[in-house]
């Protein structure tokens, strides 16, 4: 399969023929991708949200949207409302970009990276790949980086299930570890 995004005519039939699937509307895509960044020290800083923001951007050339508290937790002081994140969902032809990055890029530059791993897959179909640090994107200057933060990249598919994920991400280019 070709490296490019699963809209490529050949992967899709490909795909349609490896599921076993009759109707071309049922053939399962990537609906978005969601980039999320939990600001740990969001609480006793004010200005880590807005550095967050700015990786964010940086990252997916994207404005990112600030994510609130929806409960209050107080073991960890928490309020509800409190702004406690940033994050980004991408459509289109800047999500197969940001895939394209993903898979090319990005997992490539992992140290002692195997592939993804198959047990990321939530039982519908969607599959989330966790940073500990953002410094594995090229857009990134290690030497202006102050603080890390753990960047949480989540596909969502119209795939039924974790086969059909598995299918879609793999015909689409995902590396993923070899059993």
């Amino acid at each position: 399969m070709s490296t490019s995004s699963v809209n490529d005519i050949n992967s899709r039939e490909a795909l349609q023929k490896k599921l076993g699937i009759t109707n071309v509307m049922a053939i399962p895509k990537i609906l978005k991708i969601v980039v999320n960044i939990g600001v740990k020290d969001a609480l006793s800083d004010k200005k880590s949200i807005e550095y967050a923001g700015l990786i964010l951007a940086q990252i997916t050339g994207q404005k990112p949207k600030v994510t609130s508290a929806k409960k209050s937790i107080a073991t960890f002081k928490l309020r509800e409302g409190d702004k406690i994140g940033v994050m980004v969902t991408m459509r289109g032809k800047r999500m197969q970009d940001f895939f394209r990055k993903l898979v090319t890029i990005v997992l490539p530059r992992l140290r002692d990276f195997h592939g993804v791993d198959r047990k990321q897959f939530d039982g519908r179909g969607n599959y989330t790949i966790g940073f500990s640090e953002y410094i594995v994107f090229p857009e990134i200057d290690p030497g202006k980086i102050d603080r890390m933060q753990g960047v949480e990249i989540s596909i969502v598919t119209t795939a039924k299930d974790n086969n059909e994920g598995f299918a879609l991400l793999e015909a689409a280019g995902m590396p993923f570890k070899k059993d």
